[in-house]
């Protein structure tokens, strides 16, 4: 079988990041999401709440799992038996740091390939740190996250206080 591993913050997930998880699902027998942290990010949510909202809006597409990832990413892909890292790209700003984190992986786990799905345009300007800050000035997040979790992501990153 033919896994691939999927690995983000999802903080939120967005609709860019769900285009990307579908379109890898076509190309890769099983999916694997891994919902992780980033020690440079601080999440609003847990990692296993984050995971949830992967799952909700993830749960039509058949051959995907989502699964908390605790620790290396290339570990986290050796033990669910992953030979390959999908990677969105949005622009090429993202490239930089996301070809130093596949050559990283690859010294660690040299079966390990990474491939990178282009982001669809009309998602090239999306990130979670964008929603993040719109969803702190109550703007609405239609159209940037998928509408299945939409009041919820609102509502955990629009909390009253939060606006300084």
């Amino acid at each position: 079988m033919n896994v691939a591993v999927c690995p983000g913050s999802f903080d939120p997930v967005t609709a860019g990041h769900v285009d990307v998880i579908r379109r890898a699902s076509k190309i890769f027998d099983h999916v694997v999401i891994a919902v992780g942290s980033n020690l440079r990010k601080e999440p609003r949510l847990s990692a296993a709440e984050r995971a949830r909202l992967v799952e909700k809006v993830t749960a039509g597409i058949e051959n995907v799992s989502v699964e908390v990832m605790e620790g290396l990413l290339v570990e986290f892909a050796r033990e669910r038996g992953a030979c390959v890292i999908v990677k969105g790209l949005r622009a090429v700003s993202d490239f930089e740091s996301e070809f130093e984190q596949a050559q990283l992986n690859r010294t660690l786990y040299p079966e390990l390939e990474t491939v990178f799905i282009m982001s669809a345009a009309e998602h090239s300007f999306l990130s979670s740190s964008a929603v993040r800050e719109i969803a702190s000035f109550g703007g609405s997040l239609r159209g940037l996250v998928p509408d299945e979790i939409l009041e919820v992501v609102q509502e955990v990153y629009c909390r009253k206080g939060d606006r300084a």
